[in-house]
């Protein structure tokens, strides 16, 4: 499966779609970015003076690009490939850390480390780096998948 299919698997559309590209995915992790464009509805509230963006949006973004996509890559022999079967994802636990802001306009990237997939429940550690390489945010993120099929 090629990145670009696994960003068009992703089962998310706008304005909640936190994934451009990816630049690396195999069994054992995926690299992604995104740009935080400033006209993202979330900015017009979050501190009126100076905006930056939520961490929870932070989150979903490395769940997006950590966790989902890794999930499609590794699950993507079970029946996603020929089109049979969509993808269910609940996220079911996280712990992020939070180091520095992110503002309209910044792309990001987020490396994921497997921790575990059985189960078919998936355990993450991931990072967000924005332009200059500084550590935006860290932790642990885990969701469960399920396949089902179409017309199900």
């Amino acid at each position: 499966m090629t990145y670009q299919e696994i960003i068009d698997r992703l089962p998310y559309s706008q304005p909640f779609h936190f994934v451009d590209e990816l630049q690396h995915v195999d069994s054992d992790g995926v690299e992604g970015s995104y740009c935080f464009h400033p006209d993202l509805h979330f900015y017009q509230g979050h501190f009126k003076e100076n905006p930056v963006t939520p961490g929870v949006i932070l989150t979903e973004c490395c769940a997006q690009i950590g966790l989902v996509c890794l999930g499609i890559h590794l699950l993507g022999h079970e029946g996603l490939d020929d089109g049979l079967k969509s993808l269910q994802v609940a996220f079911s636990s996280s712990e992020m850390e939070f180091l520095l802001p992110v503002f309209p306009g910044e792309t990001v990237r987020v490396i994921s480390k497997k921790e575990y997939f059985r189960f078919n429940k998936l355990k993450c550690s991931v990072q967000m780096f924005n332009a200059k390489e500084e550590l935006v945010c860290k932790g642990i993120l885990a969701g469960m998948f399920k396949m089902v099929e179409h017309g199900s």
